[in-house]
Formats: C-alpha cells, structure tokens, sequence
C-alpha cells in the first residue's frame, strides 16, 4: 500500500529546503563579497568592474589577499559557529561558552595567517571578556553587524508567529558582543527575515517582519546613539525603487552606506531586496556596492535563499562554495528546524 504524502510533510520538506537555501544564499553572498570586502567602488571597479559571479581576491584586496574564487569568510564561520552552538545548547547559547568559541575560532584564524578576524564589536567585547569582565556584560557597546552577519540559524531555530519571542532569542544570541539597541535591532530584522521565509512568507512579507522586528530590537540592550534601522529601511524600500538602475549602486553607497554600521550595513541589504531583482543578481549587486560587500551579500543571501528556496542558487556557484570551503550545511540546517518544530 502506498502512503500519499500528506499536507504536513510537504509542509516539513519545504522549511527543510527553505532552510538549507538560507545557509547556502549566506555562504554564497560571503563569498561573492570576500574579493571586494573593504574596498571602495573605484577599487572594485578597477579589479572586477561589476560582480557577476565568483572571482578570486584582486590586486587591491587586503583582507582576504590571495584567497581564491568561492572563499568564504568570518561571516559564514561565524554563523556555523552559531547554529552549532545553538544545536549543542539545545536552542540557548550559554554566553560564556559562545565568548570562549569566538576567542578560539579568531586564535585559529591568526594561527593560520589570515587577516579575517573578529570585526570593532566583537573584537572589543572579547578583549573586555579576557579582562575579567563577565560574559553577559561584555557586549553593552557592540553596535555593529557582527550579530546581524551571523544570526540567520536563529531565524531557521524559531518561528516567525510570535516577533516578541523571536527578537528574545536573537537578543540571547547578540548579547556577549552585541547588547545594544542598534546591534540587536539589525539582528532581529536578518533574524525575522530569514525566519518569516522559511514559513513561507513572500519577499515583500519578510521585509515586513524585518522592519517589525527591528523596530521591537530597538527597544532591547543599551541604548546608543545611532538612526534607526526600521525607520532607515522603510525609507530605503520606498526610495530605492525610484532610483534609475544603472544609479542604484551608488545611491546605496552615498546615501545608505555600506560601513560596518548596523544601521548603514543591514539597511542596505534590506534595501536590495526591495528592488525584487532577482536572487542571485541581487549578490551581485551586494557584492559590487564597496564598503563591507561580504556582510551585506551574506545577510542578504540568507534573506532571499529563505524566501525563495534553493532553485534560485545556480548549481555551479553552489558547488564552488561548498566544495572550496568543506561546507556541509544540511545537517545543520535539519538540526534547526528540529529546534524550531519543538518551539
């Protein structure tokens, strides 16, 4: 006798799929951004002009000096660092256990000679960790997108239904480096995002639930002074769209901004998925914008790979990756939605 599938396990087979694709769509914005991460547009136009696939780093790349086509950066590591950490906390991370796995994974990467290491935020939180001061402490001053880079396991370990509880776990997740209105407010709106797609949400609802949550995360850790990220990016998806095509990657650069800043990085991978490109050239375009192109394609990716599902991601550009960096995201992102299920 033959067992039809029922409603529930088309229901199961498509977060899974959901899921996976938001863990690839990072990697894959990572690592189309690592050749121009830091560099200003003139550079990256002089070394690439516009980005339309994977490359190897160019002439003026110094961070990832070297590295080839496909690489992926800390924002990726750091995101398999925090779903496993998730997955080995049974949904929580314990912040003295998250603050010891950033010390090692950084100590690894200077073993290894490379010059990707923890980002102003985390680097400041870290040292403050290594001098005494408690874990849950460390992260009062961390305004910038090194939460948001790395919490879309979070959007995949919650639903999307309750936006209070989801910014709680972000939160829980941002808090060692990153326990500031403006680091948790970025996070949370990745977070929403990403979870609001793998419940099925379409483009225009993820963003929706992304300003939703950010505008909640505002509210949380210690206030700094900074623009808002929900006002910044409702702004952003309303103007951006009236912007010619051919002026938009410059319109996000002098008027969003591509810093490490929250409100300038988040905004302007927000404000790319409101152009409704498509997936894969919207990488591109994070890619080509100068400034800090790896984050903002990586949290872009994990956005649209949510919404979307894996048949956005080219099969060859997913095979570079993967293979490159010895990436086995499946599991991971099963393992998630097991956590997600039990909530």
């Amino acid at each position: 006798m033959t067992t039809l599938p029922t409603r529930q396990d088309h229901l199961v087979h498509q977060q899974s799929a959901r899921a996976h694709a938001a863990l690839i769509g990072l990697a894959l914005g990572d690592a189309l951004g690592m050749p121009t991460q830091s560099m200003s547009l003139a550079q990256i136009r002089a070394d690439h002009g516009t980005i339309t696939g994977l490359v190897d780093a160019g002439p003026h790349q110094r961070i990832a000096a070297g590295m080839p086509a496909g690489t992926v950066t800390d924002d990726t590591e750091q995101a398999v660092l925090v779903a496993e950490l998730l997955l080995e906390g049974d949904g929580r991370i314990d912040p003295t256990r998250f603050a010891e796995a950033l010390i090692a994974w950084e100590r690894a990467m200077e073993a290894k000679g490379s010059l990707d290491l923890l980002g102003p935020s985390t680097k400041t939180a870290v040292q403050r960790i290594l001098d005494g001061v408690p874990a849950s402490e460390a992260g009062s001053t961390g305004t910038t997108n090194g939460a948001a880079m790395r919490i879309a396991p979070v959007g995949i370990a919650v639903p999307s239904g309750d936006p209070v509880r989801l910014v709680d776990a972000v939160q829980d997740a941002s808090r060692v480096t990153h326990d500031t209105g403006l680091g948790i407010a970025g996070a949370s709106a990745i977070a929403a995002g990403v979870s609001a797609g793998v419940d099925g949400a379409t483009r225009s609802e993820a963003l929706d639930a992304a300003i939703a949550a950010a505008a909640i995360g505002a509210e949380r850790g210690h206030w700094i002074a900074g623009a808002d990220i929900a006002a910044r990016t409702t702004w952003a998806r309303g103007h951006l769209p009236t912007v010619p095509g051919e002026e938009r990657i410059e319109a996000v650069s002098r008027l969003i901004g591509t810093s490490v800043a929250s409100q300038e990085s988040v905004v302007a991978a927000l404000a790319l998925l409101a152009l409704d490109l498509a997936p894969w050239e919207t990488l591109c375009t994070a890619a080509s914008i100068g400034g800090d192109t790896d984050t903002i394609a990586a949290m872009a990716g994990a956005v649209l790979g949510a919404v979307h599902g894996p048949e956005v991601w080219p099969e060859d550009a997913v095979a570079t990756v993967t293979t490159v960096n010895r990436l086995d995201l499946g599991p991971l992102a099963d393992g998630l939605l097991t956590l997600r299920r039990r909530a």
